[in-house]
């Protein structure tokens, strides 16, 4: 459509230290960051009084229901106390970032900078997981530590015959392991690719909402990217959780009664999501 300009595929690059290219999608990742030192800074700071004060309460209700939620998808509360570091810092790293990236300023504060080589206004602030660098780097450190996490709980060897079993003693078993390893590989391309196309997706939404009626018309479609920001970040954060408890439970062992129901509610959320946003657009 003539004179709507899209957001690009690829962010932009606002700034250099040295060689090191500093990018908008960086910049926001950097104050989400930020926000969340600054409040674990104000947490530590409360002395975590046995009366606590508003805001310790608050973050005590936060934490208390995360780690309740997810203990009740993990089913297991040593494993929960093992893993919840991870994944409530990998939900709550996300959701703030993707809400961030509605803020007032972002996409519309600008510098005149060079891109694909041509001078263009380019935004310094831009939502984080817009770019498919930042949720493929989420994605690797939810997948590597699941590896991690695996061997830490079984071994080293009992973990690797997951993936790796002899053909002249098991022919079934050892194709099931190529499987098994193809399958840790998908979880990074699915990961990565769900959380920057929904974000994406969204980004451009606003910005032809508002190209094509300002000021009124983006409210509603600005709340409807705060749901889509939270739901992402817990579908993130519930695929780690499910994927941690499958690791850390031995070969043969797994608890499928268990998984199966979350896993679709998983998909579930993830496709009534996309069709909601593919309607809106």
């Amino acid at each position: 459509m003539e004179g709507i300009e899209t957001p690009p595929l690829a962010s932009e690059t606002i700034a250099h230290i040295g060689s090191f290219e500093v990018r908008n999608t960086l910049i926001m990742a950097w104050l989400a960051m930020a926000v969340i030192v600054v409040i674990a800074v104000l947490a530590r700071r409360t002395r975590y009084r046995e009366i606590p004060g508003r805001f310790q309460a608050l973050l005590e209700l936060i934490v208390e229901g995360l780690f309740d939620f997810f203990d009740s998808v993990i089913g297991d509360r040593k494993q929960t106390r093992t893993f919840f570091p991870l994944i409530a810092t990998i939900f709550l790293f996300l959701m703030l970032a993707n809400w961030m990236g509605i803020l007032p300023g972002v996409g519309s504060i600008t510098l005149e900078g060079m891109h694909n080589g041509h001078l263009v206004p380019l935004p310094i602030f831009r939502s984080m997981n817009a770019d498919v660098n930042m949720t493929l780097a989420v994605a690797i450190i939810s997948v590597v530590s699941t590896q991690v996490f695996g061997i830490a709980a079984l071994g080293f060897l009992p973990y690797a015959g997951k993936f790796i079993v002899a053909p002249w003693k098991d022919p079934i078993g050892c194709f099931v392991g190529i499987l098994e390893s193809i399958a840790e590989f998908a979880k990074i391309i699915s990961f990565t690719f769900r959380l920057f196309g929904n974000i994406f997706a969204g980004e451009v939404l606003l910005t032809v909402i508002a190209f094509l009626l300002p000021y009124i018309a983006p409210i509603p479609f600005l709340g409807l990217e705060l749901f889509v920001g939270f739901i992402q970040a817990l579908v993130f954060a519930l695929l780690t959780a499910v994927f941690l408890k499958m690791a850390a439970t031995a070969h043969g062992g797994h608890d499928h009664g268990s998984t199966r129901p979350v896993l679709s509610i998983v998909e579930g959320l993830t496709t009534s999501e996309s069709s909601h946003h593919l309607v809106q657009t």
